[in-house]
């Protein structure tokens, strides 16, 4: 397991966060969807290779933007 952690910018409140929570908990290898409202983080628990540009789509489509690192 490996832990990465993204930083999206526009979520502003609790229904921002559960919108990208459902949405990159569907991406396959992903165990568990951690996100910090307050400092915009995104932390990914994974169980197989996930790259970092699907999870970026995934997250941009949906209307946020994934900052870069």
């Amino acid at each position: 397991m490996s832990n990465t952690t993204y930083v999206v910018e526009g979520m502003t409140c609790g229904s921002c966060a559960g919108k990208v929570t459902d949405r990159v908990e569907q991406i396959p290898g992903v165990t568990d969807v951690d996100v910090d409202i307050a400092t915009g983080g995104v932390t990914l628990t994974t169980d197989a290779p996930v790259s970092d540009e699907t999870v970026k789509q995934a997250i941009e489509e949906i209307g946020y933007k994934v900052a870069a690192a």
